[in-house]
């Protein structure tokens, strides 16, 4: 009796060809897939692009999330400055520091935008919002009006050079609104030196403001008035001096 002394393969040499092929495809589809893990947790993912930033930037104004658009229109402006959304970019840029109350932001975006583009169309508007933004900026009667005297500057600026502009009558209005802070400014100074009795700086400031403010009936006529009292004084406190100088002594017995 025979007997078959090698043993059978549980399967056929095509068989063990077409398992192979498989476990080589299934071995590349975890390579892709180990590679598609990777960079998703190791690599950086790509940035956004221009008009991605900029529809991103539009979105965000329009539901008044002011940080956020921000944020969008400076990465625009930093990675693709010149693409074609750069420019209405750099204008949007300044529209969200002012309606987010970053005035002072607001004026920088603003003015680099005027040295970038002077001849834009949009520089009426643009001259407009420096000065109200320089107006808003400006905190109390008691601090220097520099911005004040910078946003009339501004205003007036834009009704020289536009007189047709859409923003001309609220620009007067503005002048207006600027200049009776900074004499209301000039008043509270002149005061302050009458009240500590230095009726001569007082006289000089109150002269200032009838002098520089004449458009201010209102103001004048107060400064006047009251820049006769502290002429006045000024006049009795030098008189008393010289009837008695050795009331000076003691301001140099230091020396």
């Amino acid at each position: 009796m025979a007997f078959n002394l090698v043993p059978s393969l549980p399967f056929t040499v095509s068989q063990v060809i077409v398992m192979r092929n498989y476990l080589i495809l299934f071995s590349f589809v975890l390579l892709l897939n180990g590679c598609g893990a990777i960079d998703y947790y190791f690599l950086t993912p790509p940035e956004d692009t221009a008009q991605e930033l900029y529809e991103n930037a539009r979105g965000f104004m329009q539901d008044k999330e002011y940080v956020e658009a921000i944020d969008s229109l400076t990465k625009l402006n930093d990675r693709y400055p010149f693409s074609p959304y750069a420019t209405e970019a750099r204008l949007m840029l300044g529209d969200s520091y002012a309606l987010d109350a970053q005035y002072l932001e607001a004026v920088d975006a603003y003015e680099e935008f005027l040295n970038m583009h002077p001849r834009h169309e949009s520089i009426d508007y643009v001259l407009f919002q420096i000065g109200v933004n320089k107006y808003n900026s400006h905190r109390s009667i008691d601090l220097p009006h520099t911005q004040l005297g910078e946003a009339v500057e501004s205003f007036r600026r834009l009704v020289n050079a536009y007189p047709d502009s859409a923003y001309r009558d609220q620009a007067l209005d503005y002048i207006v609104k600027c200049r009776k802070l900074m004499a209301e400014h000039e008043m509270f100074v002149a005061d302050f030196y009458f009240k500590s009795g230095s009726y001569n700086a007082a006289w000089t400031r109150y002269a200032y403001i009838i002098e520089n403010f004449s458009e201010l009936d209102e103001i004048v006529q107060l400064a006047k008035s009251k820049a006769k009292v502290a002429y006045f004084y000024a006049q009795e406190q030098e008189n008393d001096t010289k009837r008695h100088p050795s009331k000076l002594k003691q301001y140099f017995d230091w020396l």
